[in-house]
C-alpha cells in the first residue's frame, strides 16, 4: 500500500453525505406505505429499473469487491467472471421460466409456493432452514463489511474498530428496512447500485491509466507453473496492448480440470445449481421481483440486471488484474506476516532446513541487503520494536519473539502452497519442502496417522483492493471518498436485503401462519418491524466475534456447508413441481428431507467429494427419489396453477429478445475469452 493513501476531508463529506442521501431516499419514498402488501412487496408496484438496480445492489458486496478482484489478481485471471456472466444466463431463465409462475400464485415468500404446489409441511420446513442460514449470512455479511471498512480507514491512519464498524453497517441497513420495507430498499438500491458501477469503473478508468503510464509491469507468464517476469514495457504500446500482452494466460474463462479453485469441469453442471438457487428461489433476491408491477416489468428487470451482470467482471475483475501487473511486489509483502507464522511452522518441524534463517532483529541496511532465494525469519523482542522498521524485503519476515514462541507445528505437517506462484517465488524451499512432505507422509503412514497441512502463499491477494484505493485512484479529489461509500453501500444493500427477506418470512410463514393465523395487517407489519430490529442486534453482535481467525473460518464454512444441506434439494423441489404436474403434495417434503439426509451421509462418508459435486448427486437423487413417488402414487389430475393475483400475467416480448441477446452475448463472451480466442 502507498505510504501516500490519505482520506481527505472532501472524502469524508462525500461519504456522509451519501449515507445521508440513501437513508433519505429510502425514508421519503416509503412513506405512506402500511399494509403487509405494501411493507414485505412495495405495494406490488415495483418498476423495471428499480427491480434491476435493486437485484444488482443486493447481490453484490465486499465479497465480489474484494474477493473477485484478489482472485482475478491470482492464476485465476478473468475466469473468476463465470460467477457473474453465469448469473446471466440465469436469470434470463428465471425470469422466464420461473417468475410467470411465482407472480401467478400471488405469494410473499417462497417458502409459501411449496404450500401453494405441496403442502403446509414443506412450506414450514423450507422457512425455518433459511431464516437459520439468514442468520448466519447476516453475520457475516456484516462482518466483511466492518473489515474492510475498518482495514481501510486503518490505513489511512483512522482507528475504527470492527464493533463500531459493524453498528454503522448494522443501523443505515436497519433505518431504513424498518421504516419503509421493500420499497425502502429498493430506491435506496437504486442510489447504491448505481454508485458500485461508477465506482468499480473508476477504479477500471484509473488502472488502465497507471498502466498506460508505467515503465515496468509483472506478468504472468503460466497459469499452470505460476512462473512471473517483471518486463519493460514498450513506450509505443497502447494502455490495451499493454493490458492483452501481460495477461494473455489469465484472460482465458477455461482452467484446467485439475484447478483447485474453478476447473472449467465446474460450469458444466456444479455452479449451476447454485446459480439457480441464489437467483431464482433465493428470497432476498426474489422478493425484488414477487414485488413487480406486473410480469412484464418484473421480466424486464430481471433482463436489465442480466445485462448488468455482463459488466460487473469489466469494473471489478480487470483492475484485479491489473493490479496485479502494477503491485506485485506490494502484494508479496502484504502476506509477510502469514508466510512468517507458516515458515515458523516448518522451521521448528523441519530444524535441519538450510532454505530459511532464524535471525535476531535486522537493521534496515540488513534487511535491505538481504538476498532472494532464501528467507530470513527476524524475530523482534516486541510489536513496538517490529513496527519501526522502515525497509521492506519479500524474503525477509519479521514476527515477534512472543508470536514466534507460541507456534507450535502439529504431528506430522506437511506444508502446501495455495498456487503455483509460491513455488515460482521460491523453488529452492519449495524442492526441499517436497523433500520433506515426502519423508512426512512416510512417516505418517508407517505411524498409521493423518497428516496436518499448513498452507504456504506467495501474494496477499485479498488486499488487492486496498492497493487499488491506495495507488490508483486520485487522492485529495473525493474519488477515495466514493469509492469507500460504494463499497459501504454494496455491504448495506446486501444487509438490509437479507434483513427484509428474514422479516418477510418470519412474519409470513412463522408468525401468521402458525402464531397468529387471525392477526391483522398492521400487528403482521409491526411483528416485521420488530423482527429487523432482532435481527440487525444479532448480526451486529456477532460480526466482531468473527474476527478471531479460527472462528471466521468455521463460520464461513458452516454457511457454505449449511446451505448445501438445503440449496440442491430446494431447486430439485421447485424445478420437479414446477414441471411434473402430477407430482403428488407429500413431493415437496420428502424432496427437502432427502436432500439434508444424503447431503450429511455423502458429507461424513466421502469427505473428499468436492463440495459442488455433492450438491450435483443430492440434487440428482431428489430428482429420482420424487420421480419414484410420483410413479407410484401421481395425482389423480394435473397439478392446476391457479391465478391467486391482480396484476397483470402477460408476458414481455421486448425483454424475451433482450433476454436471448444477453444469452449471446454471454456465449460470445466466453469464445472471445477461451483458449481459441484472446488468450491463444
Amino acid at each position: 500500500m502507498s505510504d501516500a493513501f490519505r482520506i481527505f476531508p472532501i472524502d469524508i463529506i462525500i461519504f456522509a453525505l451519501f449515507v445521508i442521501a440513501v437513508v433519505a431516499t429510502g425514508l421519503i419514498k416509503s412513506r405512506g406505505e402500511s399494509g403487509s402488501e405494501d411493507y414485505f412487496l412495495a405495494g406490488r408496484g415495483l418498476s423495471w429499473w428499480l427491480i434491476g438496480f435493486s437485484l444488482i445492489a443486493a447481490n453484490i458486496s465486499t465479497e465480489q469487491f474484494v474477493g473477485m478482484s484478489g482472485n482475478a489478481a491470482s492464476h485465476v485471471g478473468l475466469a473468476i467472471a463465470s460467477y457473474e456472466w453465469m448469473a446471466a444466463i440465469t436469470l434470463v431463465v428465471v425470469a422466464f421460466g420461473f417468475l410467470p409462475y411465482f407472480l401467478r400464485a400471488g405469494i410473499y415468500t417462497m417458502p409459501e409456493f411449496l404450500e401453494y404446489r405441496f403442502s403446509p409441511a414443506a412450506r414450514t420446513f423450507m422457512a425455518v432452514a433459511t431464516i437459520l442460514i439468514y442468520l448466519l449470512l447476516l453475520g457475516a455479511v456484516t462482518y466483511s463489511g466492518a473489515l474492510t471498512i475498518s482495514t481501510l480507514a486503518g490505513t489511512a491512519g483512522y482507528n475504527i474498530g470492527l464493533g463500531g464498524a459493524s453498528l454503522v453497517i448494522g443501523i443505515i441497513a436497519m433505518c431504513y428496512v424498518t421504516a419503509g420495507g421493500l420499497k425502502a430498499c429498493a430506491w435506496a438500491d437504486l442510489i447504491q447500485g448505481s454508485a458500485l458501477i461508477v465506482g468499480g469503473a473508476a477504479i477500471m478508468y484509473f488502472a488502465f491509466d497507471k498502466l498506460g503510464s508505467a515503465t515496468v509491469a509483472a506478468t504472468v507468464v503460466s497459469t499452470q507453473t505460476g512462473a512471473v517476469e517483471m518486463v519493460q514495457l514498450s513506450p509505443d504500446a497502447g494502455v490495451l496492448e499493454r493490458f492483452c500482452d501481460l495477461n494473455a494466460p489469465r484472460l482465458n474463462m477455461f482452467l484446467p480440470a485439475s484447478d483447485t479453485i474453478l476447473p472449467w469441469t465446474a460450469l458444466l453442471l456444479g455452479l449451476w445449481i447454485p446459480n439457480f438457487y441464489y437467483w431464482g428461489l433465493n428470497q432476498y433476491i426474489t422478493q425484488r421481483t414477487l414485488g413487480s408491477a406486473s410480469l412484464a416489468q418484473g421480466q424486464k428487470g430481471i433482463v436489465f440486471a442480466a445485462f448488468m451482470k455482463l459488466l460487473i467482471p469489466f469494473v471489478i475483475v480487470v483492475p484485479g488484474i491489473i493490479a496485479f501487473n502494477l503491485y506485485s511486489t506490494d502484494l508479496r509483502l502484504a502476506a509477510a506476516s502469514d508466510t512468517a507464522a507458516s515458515l515458523t511452522r516448518y522451521v521448528k518441524a523441519n530444524p535441519a532446513t538450510e532454505a530459511v534463517s532464524v535471525a535476531g532483529p535486522m537493521t534496515d541496511a540488513e534487511v535491505a541487503a538481504w538476498q532472494p532465494g532464501r528467507y530470513a525469519l527476524a524475530v523482534y523482542p516486541d510489536r513496538s520494536a517490529l513496527t519501526q522498521i522502515k525497509t521492506r524485503n519479500a524474503f525477509v519476515l519479521p514476527i515477534t519473539q512472543l508470536e514466534f514462541d507460541a507456534i507450535v507445528p502439529a504431528a506430522h505437517t506437511i506444508f502446501v502452497s495455495e498456487d503455483h506462484s509460491w513455488r515460482h517465488v521460491n523453488p529452492v524451499l519449495a524442492a526441499e519442502i517436497d523433500a520433506y512432505n515426502a519423508r512426512t507422509i512416510a512417516a505418517a503412514t508407517a505411524a498409521n496417522s493423518p497428516t496436518a497441512v499448513e498452507k504456504l502463499i506467495a501474494y496477499k491477494y485479498d488486499t488487492t483492493l486496498a492497493q487499488l484505493l491506495g495507488n490508483v485512484l486520485p487522492q485529495g479529489k473525493g474519488w477515495v471518498g466514493f469509492v469507500l461509500a460504494a463499497l459501504l453501500g454494496a455491504v448495506v444493500s446486501s444487509l438490509a436485503a437479507m434483513l427484509n427477506a428474514a422479516s418477510t418470512i418470519f412474519a409470513m410463514d412463522i408468525y401468521k401462519k402458525h402464531l397468529a393465523p387471525n392477526s391483522s395487517q398492521k400487528t403482521v407489519v409491526l411483528l416485521g418491524r420488530i423482527s429487523v430490529v432482532v435481527f440487525t442486534v444479532v448480526a451486529v453482535l456477532l460480526a466482531p466475534n468473527l474476527g478471531n481467525p479460527k472462528i471466521s473460518n468455521s463460520i464461513f464454512t458452516i454457511i457454505q456447508e449449511g446451505q448445501g444441506f438445503i440449496s440442491p434439494g430446494i431447486l430439485a423441489v421447485f424445478v420437479f413441481g414446477l414441471l411434473v404436474r402430477k407430482a403428488p403434495p407429500v413431493c415437496g417434503i420428502v424432496g427437502l428431507l432427502t436432500n439434508v439426509v444424503a447431503y450429511g451421509l455423502l458429507k461424513a462418508a466421502v469427505p473428499g467429494l468436492q463440495f459442488l459435486n455433492r450438491m450435483a448427486v443430492c440434487f440428482a437423487l431428489c430428482l429420482v427419489v420424487m420421480a419414484i413417488i410420483t410413479a407410484m402414487k401421481p395425482l389423480a389430475e394435473p397439478f392446476a396453477f391457479r391465478h391467486n393475483t391482480s396484476i397483470a400475467l402477460e408476458s414481455s416480448r421486448p425483454a424475451r429478445m433482450a433476454g436471448v441477446a444477453v444469452v449471446v452475448a454471454t456465449l460470445v463472451l466466453y469464445a472471445i475469452f477461451s483458449p481459441w480466442g484472446i488468450a491463444k
